[in-house]
C-alpha cells in the first residue's frame, strides 16, 4: 500500500510469462503458480483503482509451444480485471500472415481486448503490427523511429502514418500528422542518433527523386512517382542531383532553390555537363545539396558566393610519448577589406582549420557562432592507390534548426576537408541572410 500511494499512475503495465518453457526454465516455477501470480497481481492492482495492461511476453513463441497454456495466461489476467492483453513478439521472429492468424484466433477464443508489441528481427515489425490491427488489435506498442534492442521495435511514426493515410483510421487531431517529420528529427537530436535518411515518410530521402525518367514525370505530376503527399507528414519532395541527372532533374532542383532555368536551355545544359564532369572526378551532389546550390548560384549569377578570399592555409599535427596528438592550423585570407592571419588549435587538422577560420572572420560574421560541424565522413575513391588515393569528404553543418551537407574531393584528405568545410560555412552565412562581399 505504501508503494501504491507513492506511485499515482492510473495505468499499470505488467509483464508476464506466457511461454510454458519460460515459466519452467526462466521463472523456475510451475505453470499453475505462474497463472496464480498473474491473477493475484492483476486483482490487487484493479482493487486499488488501477487500470491494468498485461504484456504477454514471448506470446507468439508460447502459442506455438502450447496454445492452450498461452491462452490460459491471458484468461487469468482478463478474469482478474485486466483491461488489455498485449501479445508480444519478444524474439521478433514472426511474419505478417502468421501474426494475423494468431491474433484473430486469440480474439475469438478469449474475447479480450488485444494489443500488439512487435520487434523488427525479421524486418516485419511495422507489417506485423498492421496485420494485427487489421484483425482486431486496438492497442499498439512501439517506439519513435523504431529505437530498441537488437534490430529495434515497430516504428510508431510509420505505423501511425500507415494507419492514417493507408487505412483511413483517424488517430490524431487534425493536422497533427504533419508534425511527424519535425518530431522524428527532434527525437533523433535528443538521442544523438543521426536521422535515418531512408526512414519511411520522414527520412530526407523518402520523397527524393534523381533519375532522369523519374524527374521528367515528376515535372508533369509529382504524384506519378510518390505514394503520398509529403506535406501530410511534414516532409518535402527533394530532387537529387547526380551523374544520372538530366535536364528535368536540374530544372526541378533549380526551381526548388528559387531559380527558373526553363527559359535558358544553354545554361541548363552547361550545369548538367558541369555536374557530370565533377561527379566523374569523385564529387557527389546527391549527398551534398548545399554544394550543389553553391554551384548553381555560380552558374546563374556568374560568380561563386564568397565572404572572404583565401590566400593560404596550413595545418600541422604534433605528438609525443607524453602528449596526445594536437593539431595547429594557420589561415591567411582577406575579409572586410583587410588581410587577416589567424591560428587555431584542435584535436585534428580539420578541427584546427575550423577554429582558425572562425577566429579570422568571427567578428565580421557573428552568425558563425551558431554553426557547428556535426558529421564528417571520409571515403577513399580509388582504393588500389592506397594512401595516395583520391579522397571524398562529406561534412554536415548545422545551425541548430537545420542541417546541410557539403562535399570536397582531393588527393589530400585535409585539402578535401578544407573545401567541404569552407562551403559549409559559406552556405550557412547565406542561409542567415548575409550578402556575399
Amino acid at each position: 500500500d505504501v508503494y501504491k500511494r507513492q506511485a499515482r499512475t492510473p495505468v499499470v503495465t505488467l509483464v508476464a510469462k506466457s511461454h510454458d518453457r519460460h515459466v519452467e526454465h526462466a521463472l523456475r516455477t510451475t505453470r499453475e503458480e505462474n497463472l496464480a501470480m498473474v491473477a493475484d497481481t492483476v486483482a490487487y492492482l484493479t482493487a486499488h483503482g488501477r487500470r491494468v495492461f498485461l504484456d504477454a511476453e514471448h506470446f507468439f513463441d508460447g502459442y506455438a509451444s502450447d496454445r492452450g497454456y498461452a491462452l490460459d495466461v491471458l484468461r487469468a489476467a482478463g478474469d482478474a480485471g485486466a483491461d488489455l492483453a498485449v501479445l508480444c513478439d519478444t524474439n521478433g521472429g514472426m511474419l505478417p500472415d502468421d501474426v494475423a492468424g494468431i491474433v484473430a484466433d486469440v480474439a475469438d477464443a478469449t474475447g479480450l481486448r488485444l494489443g500488439i508489441h512487435c520487434h523488427n528481427d525479421t524486418g516485419c515489425a511495422v507489417a506485423n503490427t498492421l496485420a494485427a490491427v487489421d484483425v482486431g488489435a486496438t492497442h499498439v506498442q512501439g517506439t519513435l523511429n523504431g529505437y530498441g534492442e537488437r534490430t529495434g521495435n515497430a516504428d510508431l511514426v510509420t505505423v501511425v502514418a500507415d494507419l492514417e493515410l493507408k487505412r483511413g483510421r483517424h488517430l490524431l487531431p487534425d493536422g497533427a500528422l504533419a508534425e511527424a517529420t519535425r518530431i522524428s528529427h527532434a527525437v533523433a537530436e535528443v538521442t544523438n542518433i543521426p536521422p535515418y535518411s531512408r526512414q519511411p515518410y520522414v527520412g530526407v530521402s523518402a520523397f527524393a527523386h534523381k533519375a532522369g525518367l523519374h524527374a521528367s514525370a515528376v515535372k508533369v505530376d509529382p504524384m506519378l512517382y510518390q505514394h503520398a503527399e509529403p506535406e501530410r507528414v511534414g516532409n518535402d519532395m527533394r530532387m537529387l542531383v547526380s551523374d544520372m541527372a538530366g535536364r528535368a532533374s536540374i530544372e526541378l532542383k533549380g526551381a526548388e532553390l528559387g531559380y527558373d532555368l526553363s527559359t535558358d536551355r544553354a545554361l541548363l545544359s552547361t550545369i548538367v555537363d558541369r555536374v557530370k564532369v565533377l561527379e566523374s572526378q569523385g564529387y557527389t551532389f546527391e549527398a551534398a545539396d548545399a554544394s550543389f546550390e553553391l554551384l548553381l548560384r555560380e552558374a546563374v549569377e556568374g560568380v561563386r558566393p564568397s565572404f572572404f578570399s583565401v590566400e593560404s592555409w596550413r595545418a600541422i599535427t604534433e605528438s609525443s610519448p607524453v602528449q596526445d596528438a594536437l593539431s595547429e592550423a594557420t589561415v591567411k585570407l582577406r575579409a572586410g577589406g583587410e588581410r587577416v592571419v589567424a591560428v587555431g588549435e584542435g584535436n585534428g587538422p580539420v578541427n584546427a582549420l575550423d577554429q582558425a577560420l572562425r577566429h579570422a572572420i568571427g567578428q565580421l560574421y557573428p552568425e558563425l557562432a551558431k554553426l557547428e560541424l556535426v558529421d564528417f565522413k571520409v571515403r577513399i575513391l580509388d582504393t588500389e592507390h592506397g594512401t595516395d588515393a583520391v579522397t571524398r569528404v562529406l561534412i554536415s553543418t548545422s545551425d541548430g534548426e537545420t542541417t546541410w551537407q557539403t562535399v570536397g574531393v582531393g588527393a589530400n584528405v585535409v585539402e578535401a576537408s578544407w573545401e567541404a568545410l569552407v562551403d559549409g560555412l559559406v552556405f550557412g552565412l547565406l542561409r542567415h541572410g548575409q550578402p556575399p562581399r
